[in-house]
């Protein structure tokens, strides 16, 4: 089939569509309505000949049709991307869109040089549009190797094939404790059989037990995917769990939070920028990784 302008909008409609997991979460990224992207969706299937997927009460599910459809929008949409900077980058402007995935909480870092980099960036150009993704620590990477981000910028243990790793800066985590548990306010020779006692989070989240190596007693009674969610966690009083201290100082300063033993539950995770060995070479990439790094290196 020849591709037009309207199959590429339909393109990107079912991409979102898939990355949110559904129509109804696709609605806030997408700005319109369930009905409209249901109508969008259908007309795709029509045009393409293709059942691209199930929905309905049993939720959203990808046929094997729409699976192969959807990975190969991802490698069309960014050929066109590529395509538009390439052209744009020839004529010494640069355009196009700039996606960027990152782990949550990192605006909290002042040594997180993200916005720099962002202002640097339209300063030289206006016909640049930036999307940014906050997600999970393994969603960073999967964006950044499938095509879906340009960069991203998070962490990682197990480095993927096809993708680069620059450090930007460490990461430091205590772990902590909120007014209201027993460990916030007991005397120092209660607080091994305290921890001994306390109910620890489990995070999914790359900061984990075998990183941590902390020989805590971690149970199942709390799982939290986000810093945020663990905060909230730690803010009932009820559990403790690490968290970034730039993140966790905001509560340290009220006097709500308490790093407990900070020399011994501490460890360090560094924060890295990742980008793809195959999708990093048009000058708009080039351009966003050379500021992300130079902001980050000011910032340090």
């Amino acid at each position: 089939m020849q591709v037009h302008d309207v199959d590429l909008r339909l393109l990107r409609i079912f991409v979102t569509i898939v990355e949110c997991g559904g129509l109804s979460a696709a609605e806030s990224r997408l700005n319109i309505g369930r009905s409209t992207i249901s109508a969008h969706l259908s007309d795709l299937e029509i045009r393409l000949g293709l059942t691209l997927c199930k929905r309905g009460r049993s939720g959203f599910e990808l046929t094997e049709p729409g699976r192969i459809t959807y990975q190969a929008s991802l490698e069309l949409l960014q050929q066109c991307e590529a395509f538009a900077s390439t052209v744009a980058g020839s004529k010494n402007k640069l355009s196009g869109r700039v996606s960027i995935a990152i782990i949550d909480t990192l605006v909290n870092d002042p040594r997180c040089g993200v916005a720099q980099a962002i202002a640097a960036l339209k300063q030289k150009s206006d016909s640049i549009q930036f999307d940014i993704y906050v997600c999970e620590a393994r969603e960073v990477e999967t964006a950044v190797a499938n095509g879906r981000s340009l960069l991203g910028i998070g962490v990682s243990r197990h480095h993927i094939r096809g993708l680069d790793y620059t450090p930007l800066h460490n990461e430091t985590n205590y772990l902590y404790c909120a007014t209201g548990h027993p460990l916030f306010d007991c005397h120092e020779q209660d607080i091994n059989k305290l921890l001994a006692r306390a109910e620890m989070i489990t995070s999914n989240y790359l900061r984990d037990k075998e990183r941590r190596n902390d020989n805590l007693n971690y149970q199942n009674n709390a799982t939290a995917y986000h810093d945020e969610g663990i905060a909230h966690l730690i803010l009932s009083g009820k559990f403790i769990g690490y968290l970034p201290e730039h993140y966790a100082s905001q509560w340290v300063d009220k006097g709500r939070f308490k790093a407990i033993l900070p020399q011994q539950y501490c460890y360090q995770i560094p924060v890295v920028l990742i980008t793809s060995k195959n999708h990093a070479n048009t000058p708009l990439a080039q351009a966003m990784i050379e500021q992300i790094k130079r902001c980050h290196l000011l910032e340090n």
